[in-house]
């Protein structure tokens, strides 16, 4: 549980931190009940803790229902407290357990906001940059695409007879682009690509063209690589997911640290001392 409840409090914050609730100075109010003032970002802490779908949406989109969940929430609540509930052990235990989850989680948003300096994320980069396995094989390759596996044959066989593979593919290739790139796709990583198309270019070595057609959604392609090569991610592209890291690691860090100063008892599900 421990495990699951991290997951989720780094997803939220990293998403609080990236796109969540506006500043003070850009957060107007949206509503007044019962004199009491409803600001937008009141709607956006909303949004955030909805299914990932509305939460990709502009907040425009789903401003009306939001505003009158809100709205409703308020009036709910003031109704509760007319009818005294918050007096209640159960709803007192409640407000307790929420205000410890609210402070765990600003402090977690805190930290994490406090270690994503530019300088910690470019000492990760590099960390991970010097390990096995970091830099990405990628093929130059060329195409050329046919609408049947007949036709895809006969280039194939062409090709063998010594045509040539840009000529052809301005020549015969329903792409488009073929007609000012002769076919080239320039660089690509195995994942940015097809699995049929990706499988065939990555198994053929500089110079080699594909035995037979490789058919996807897009018809039939005939391939020839041209040059292989390992590259390195960017920064740019690897932020995302340092972010993330760096934001666990800190996290790891912090309830560590906490864990080794408190002093803490734990028993059996049934309340019962634990045996030695």
């Amino acid at each position: 549980m421990g495990t699951i409840r991290a997951s989720l409090s780094l997803a939220l914050l990293l998403g609080w931190m990236t796109g969540g609730p506006a500043a003070a100075a850009d957060d107007p109010v949206v509503a007044v009940v019962e004199g009491e003032q409803v600001r937008r970002s009141e709607l956006e802490a909303v949004q955030a803790q909805l299914p990932e779908q509305y939460r990709q949406l502009p907040l425009a989109m789903i401003y009306e229902p939001l505003l009158a969940r809100v709205i409703d929430r308020r009036l709910l609540a003031r109704e509760a407290e007319r009818r005294k509930l918050d007096a209640r052990p159960e709803v007192q235990e409640a407000l307790a357990r929420a205000r410890r989850e609210i402070l765990g989680d600003h402090l977690l948003e805190v930290t994490i906001g406090e270690a994503l300096t530019p300088e910690r994320l470019q000492q990760a980069y590099a960390v991970a940059r010097a390990q096995p396995g970091f830099a990405v094989e990628e093929v130059r390759a060329r195409h050329i695409l046919l609408k049947t596996e007949a036709e895809a044959k006969e280039v194939i066989t062409a090709l063998s007879r010594g045509a040539d593979f840009a000529e052809l593919a301005k020549e015969r290739s329903i792409d488009p682009s073929a007609q000012q790139n002769d076919g080239d796709l320039g660089f690509f990583r195995r994942d940015t690509m097809v699995e049929p198309f990706a499988e065939a270019a990555f198994a053929l070595e500089p110079g080699q063209i594909t035995r037979e057609p490789v058919q996807t959604r897009f018809g039939w392609h005939v391939i020839r690589v041209e040059e292989r090569r390992s590259a390195a991610p960017t920064f740019e592209e690897k932020e995302p997911e340092l972010k993330e890291q760096v934001a666990r690691e800190t996290i790891n860090a912090l309830v560590a640290e906490l864990r080794a100063k408190a002093k803490v008892q734990r028993f059996a599900i049934d309340g019962s001392p634990k045996p030695n």
